[in-house]
């Protein structure tokens, strides 16, 4: 079984991505691997900050590592909160603080439209050399709209007030097995899976 490290101690975001790429693969958080602390993000954007984390963990550990960043942009808010999504409220990544930001700030506008977007950078070693490797991204973007409250109690952050295109629910009310075939974090994990069992 291929191991790679997936560099987060998010346990909402390793339940989904171990779900996606399957009994295949070994996927291991920081703290299996030992590390503590925390990984810059400097970036001015997804695919930057995502680089970022990737190289952090690569460099020390020498291990083949993918990490993530994911932003919800809002049409009303010129795309905001975006990169700063996970913080947007301050830097405690309190959600609910998040959430009502949010609301607030598009308060009664009636375009609601907005889009959750993940970006995935893999660094793999290459001929069994440390210093020689690739980096490979890919991406993920779900379409919708941000409800005028919030409603469900599954999932975490944004969830509970983004309701994607075609459906009637917001990800927080569909739940984690509806949510993990058609979230932005799916999509781009699809094709790392995609990528990954091409080469194995």
């Amino acid at each position: 079984m291929k191991q790679i490290v997936f560099a987060t101690n998010n346990e909402h975001k390793l339940n989904e991505v171990r779900a996606i790429l399957g009994d295949q693969f070994e996927v291991l958080s920081l703290k299996d691997i030992g590390f503590e602390g925390d990984i810059p993000e400097t970036g001015r954007t997804l695919e930057e900050n995502a680089a970022q984390k990737a190289h952090y963990i690569y460099n020390r550990y020498h291990m083949d590592v993918f990490a993530d960043d994911t932003g919800l942009e809002v049409e009303a808010l010129g795309g905001a909160p975006g990169i700063y999504s996970a913080r947007y409220a301050g830097e405690g990544h309190d959600s609910e603080a998040n959430m009502q930001k949010l609301l607030g700030e598009l308060k009664d506008n009636d375009n609601r439209r907005a889009q959750f977007v993940t970006a995935i950078a893999i660094i793999e070693k290459l001929h069994n050399m440390d210093c020689v490797w690739s980096l490979k991204f890919f991406v993920g973007i779900v379409k919708g709209e941000i409800t005028r409250e919030k409603s469900g109690t599954e999932g975490f952050g944004y969830d509970p007030v983004f309701r994607p295109d075609g459906y009637d629910k917001t990800f927080a009310e569909l739940g984690e097995e509806v949510k993990n075939q058609i979230s932005h974090r799916s999509i781009a994990t699809q094709k790392l899976a995609q990528y990954l069992r091409a080469k194995s």
